[in-house]
């Protein structure tokens, strides 16, 4: 009995640190990467990587930007209106974002994304 009794709870552990373990995969997958590459007082130049579903969920209002897509893909853009914006990057293509609302971004499509960010301050 007191055999079972181990065995049970051994396999109960093992349960529960799997489960753990895929959360926590779960959530750091659900990250968007960002890499600061440089900056100063007049820009901000980073590198956001967009896993499948990876989300970004703190874009405050934004200032001007330029934003160049390494790697293509698509993301949708929510607003605090719940307006949502569906925008697709084609790898090498440059956009001028102009200074707008908050908002959260999603990696909708089914590749990485990578885009190339210059933000002035």
């Amino acid at each position: 009995m007191t055999k079972l009794v181990t065995a049970f709870a051994a396999v109960l552990l093992f349960a529960a640190g799997a489960v753990l373990a895929q959360d926590k995969a779960t959530k750091k997958a659900s990250q968007v990467s960002i890499h600061q590459i440089t900056e100063n007082d007049k820009v901000k130049v980073y590198e956001a990587t967009y896993k499948p579903g990876a989300e970004n969920k703190g874009v405050a209002a934004s200032t001007m930007r330029v934003v160049r897509a390494i790697r293509g893909g698509t993301i949708e853009r929510t607003y605090a209106d719940r307006k949502t914006e569906t925008v697709q990057y084609r790898p090498g293509q440059v956009r001028v974002q102009q200074p707008g609302p908050a908002y959260t971004t999603k990696n909708i499509g089914t590749s990485v994304l990578v885009l190339y960010v210059v933000q002035l301050k």
